[in-house]
């Protein structure tokens, strides 16, 4: 019995993607679930551990969420209705995931925290286990090997995995859109791949669904042959091309119905973040910071070390692999596997050049990162591997090139370790001084009253969120030698028709140039808790609005102090790296050490 329509277009493998086809068993195959216990076990350490290092996390995202949960939080002016330049939608999400704790037994507001990120982190592993699939049955097991150990090994997948930003999800459908595009088995799935970089791009940040160019030429390309060749091969690619495109136009409508909603009159956020963006008279993102060209290649490699190296080198590799090779792998021109690493030099490239840059830019390139290093040290490990003894190389002995690589490998997942150990022991701090409260305890056990303010001066840009504090406590700001915008409070006004009234409700203070408003602060008398940072290596005279209330024992009791990094007298390799602090260690290269508190105020 011949085969039926439907078998034949589920053996369907594009005419050109040799490389689609199914291969033989590799020594170096992986089973994609213990592949995602793997992700799944390196992301629940990041969502157990790690530090908030961005202030905008907490302040435009998990503060929003508190609110929608809880009524009440911090509103910074890119919620403002005036503004709209943050998507209700992707907050909700979160709020819906959050609330679901809620229903479980002895909940608290850390838990719905831990639980969000928990949440964060299973999603993370499900999107790199699917394109560590379509790595290993399109390109090599190997590779897809590497692109593993390589994710699971950085410091970059530490702070990007379960951060609660609009670039960690863009990342996560980077993983999905470029799995979607780079896999032809059954068919080409352009119409996947559009959409999930859309949605990356529309509820995430914008600017990421630029990461699918190379792809979309790719197709672009294909479909301009088709048209000369094949006019059935054209017509379906329009159509898969089409879908996508139509797919995202949906999406964004249904981004703003929902936004609408919120700030009670039409917005389209995605337009509105590339508008500020880009079209901002009043300065947009620079008047936050700029840092010289360099900025993301220190930061890459403190974060990547030698994968960063190797992601760099991957094209030229390539590219001298194709021209000395007398093998050919299916690969033709090679153009495929050159889409595959472009999307890496892309996004650094246009990066680089702005003025105004951030770590969490990058998270939507991480998995490129991976998949570019692990391609590179695939082909080096290839040539090195040559066993041809009128070679060079093949006249080194095979163990001695093992130990070679495993150095290699040992000496990243050393360097990655350290730098995750200290990220942890000198930041984590900001996170662990709100338990005298009862942060993460069921019931009415702590210090303090229902509604106590929690006050910040110098240290607003390290209050970790709302969820750390119990019994309706208030964040509230003291003036510091801060200059800037703080954020104010979502209006808990039960007014007009709707719920949270404090999304669409006139603010005040607010403004997209970052000048300060005073109506941001309250009187330090009205506050019952205050958290500091005292710093015993530094001798300069404080400003006049920043004084050492640690030292104030007339006025304030320490409730709990936790061990702070100070960044500013450590050696760089001390912050780079987790250096202990062992005897035999030069002093010039040791850890010196501030103290993060929780103080109350003497009655």
């Amino acid at each position: 019995m011949p085969p039926s329509d439907t078998q034949h277009r589920e053996q369907f493998v594009h005419p050109t993607a040799q490389h689609a086809k199914k291969k033989g068993p590799s020594p170096f195959m992986i089973e994609p679930i213990k592949a995602f216990y793997i992700f799944l076990i390196a992301n629940f350490i990041s969502a157990l551990y790690a530090p908030i290092q961005d202030c905008d996390e907490t302040f435009n995202y998990w503060e929003p969420t508190h609110y929608l949960s809880h009524g009440y939080g911090l509103q910074t002016w890119e919620y403002s209705p005036d503004y709209a330049i943050r998507s209700w939608f992707y907050v909700g999400l979160h709020a819906i995931v959050g609330n679901f704790r809620r229903l479980l037994p002895q909940s608290t507001k850390l838990a719905e925290f831990y639980f969000i990120r928990y949440a964060l982190a299973f999603i993370c592993s499900l999107c790199q286990v699917l394109l560590f699939r379509v790595v290993s049955f399109t390109l090599n097991p190997r590779i897809g090997l590497f692109f593993l150990m390589i994710t699971v090994m950085s410091p970059g997948n530490f702070h990007a995995s379960t951060a609660y930003l609009p670039s960690s999800f863009a990342m996560y459908t980077s993983l999905l859109g470029a799995a979607a595009f780079m896999n032809w088995r059954g068919g080409l799935k352009t119409s996947w791949g559009i959409w999930w970089f859309a949605v990356g791009g529309i509820l995430g940040w914008p600017f990421a669904s630029a990461l699918c160019a190379p792809f979309l030429l790719e197709e672009g390309i294909f479909t301009v042959l088709a048209m000369l060749q094949d006019r059935e091969r054209f017509y379906e690619s329009l159509l898969r091309i089409s879908r996508g495109v139509i797919a995202a136009l949906l999406l964004v409508v249904g981004d703003t119905a929902i936004n609408t909603f919120f700030y009670k009159k039409i917005e389209v956020v995605s337009w509105n973040i590339v508008k500020y963006n880009i079209f901002s008279s009043t300065g947009g993102p620079n008047l936050y910071g700029t840092e010289p060209w360099t900025f993301y290649f220190r930061n890459l490699a403190i974060n990547f070390n030698i994968w960063f190296v190797l992601a760099l080198l991957s094209l030229p590799l390539f590219l001298i692999q194709k021209a000395v090779s007398t093998k050919h792998y299916g690969f033709q021109s090679g153009i495929r596997t050159i889409v595959f690493l472009s999307p890496f030099y892309m996004w650094l490239g246009i990066f680089s050049i702005q003025p105004h840059k951030e770590e969490r830019f990058m998270y939507p390139m991480y998995p490129f990162i991976a998949l570019n290093a692990a391609l590179g040290f695939h082909i080096i490990l290839s040539a090195f591997g040559n066993s041809d003894p009128k070679t060079l190389v093949g006249k080194i002995p095979a163990r001695l090139k093992l130990l070679v690589v495993m150095g290699v490998v040992l000496l990243s997942f050393d360097l990655g370790l350290a730098r995750v150990i200290g990220i942890i022991t000198g930041y984590s701090a900001t996170m662990k001084i709100y338990q005298p409260l009862g942060a993460g305890v069921f019931g009415k056990q702590g210090l303090g009253g229902r509604g106590d303010h929690v006050c910040y001066g110098k240290e607003w840009y390290r209050f970790p969120s709302s969820y750390f504090l119990p019994l309706d406590m208030r964040a509230k700001f003291i003036r510091s030698e801060f200059r800037g915008l703080l954020p104010g409070e979502f209006s808990e006004a039960g007014t007009g028709f709707g719920f949270w009234s404090g999304t669409w409700l006139p603010t005040k203070g607010m403004n997209d140039r970052n000048e300060e408003d005073m109506g941001k602060y309250v009187d330090i008398r009205q506050c019952s808790f205050l958290v500091d940072t005292q710093y015993p290596e530094h001798h300069d005279p404080l400003p006049p609005n920043e004084p050492d209330y640690i030292a104030d024992e007339e006025n304030w009791d320490i409730v709990k102090c936790e061990p702070f990094l100070d960044a500013a007298s450590t050696h760089l390799l001390a912050r780079v790296l987790w250096v202990p602090d062992w005897s035999f260690v030069p002093e010039k290269f040791r850890r010196k050490w501030g103290r993060h508190c929780l103080l109350q105020r003497k009655i």
